[in-house]
C-alpha cells in the first residue's frame, strides 16, 4: 500500500476526522462563550490566553472585543474542549456556581491540584484530559 492510501485509510478510521468541520461562525460563537466562561471562572487575561493556546496579546484583545478574523484550528479544538468541560459541569452540578468553583478546588484526581492547574499547563491534551475525566464521571450515572 502506498503512503497516501494508508493516510486515507487512517483518516477514514479516525472518528475525529469524520466529524463535520467547525465553521468560522461556530468557532466565533464558542469564543464568545469562552470569554463568558472565563469571567465565571474568574480567570485573568494571562490564564485566559493560556487556555486559548497563547495567542498574542494583540490577537487576544481583538478577539475579546469581537474582532475575529480567523481562529486557528488548535484554538478551535481547545474551544470545543472548554465547551465540553462547561457542559459536563452543568450536568454534574445542579447549582451552576458549584461547577464554576469546582475548577479551582484541589482534587485527588489531579494529584491534589485543581482542574484549572492542569488546564493551565498549556498543552491541548491538558484540556482534553479534564474533559475526559468529567465525561467519565458523568458516564458512571
Amino acid at each position: 500500500m502506498h503512503p497516501p492510501a494508508i493516510a486515507r485509510l487512517n483518516a477514514n478510521l479516525d472518528p475525529v476526522s469524520m466529524a463535520e468541520p467547525v465553521t468560522q461562525q461556530e468557532a466565533e460563537a464558542m469564543l464568545r462563550a469562552a470569554f463568558n466562561l472565563f469571567q465565571r471562572w474568574q480567570l485573568d487575561a494571562q490564564q485566559s490566553r493560556r487556555l486559548l493556546g497563547s495567542p498574542s496579546e494583540r490577537t487576544f484583545q481583538r478577539w475579546k472585543a469581537g474582532d475575529v478574523a480567523t481562529i486557528p484550528h488548535d484554538t478551535t479544538c481547545r474551544l470545543g474542549d472548554l465547551m465540553g468541560i462547561h457542559k459536563a459541569l452543568r450536568y454534574l452540578f445542579t447549582d451552576p456556581q458549584r461547577g464554576y468553583d469546582w475548577i479551582r478546588k484541589p482534587s485527588p484526581a489531579f494529584g491534589g491540584y485543581s482542574a484549572l492547574d492542569r488546564m493551565l499547563q498549556g498543552a491541548p491534551t491538558d484540556l482534553a484530559a479534564i474533559r475526559a475525566y468529567l465525561d467519565a464521571e458523568r458516564a458512571s450515572w
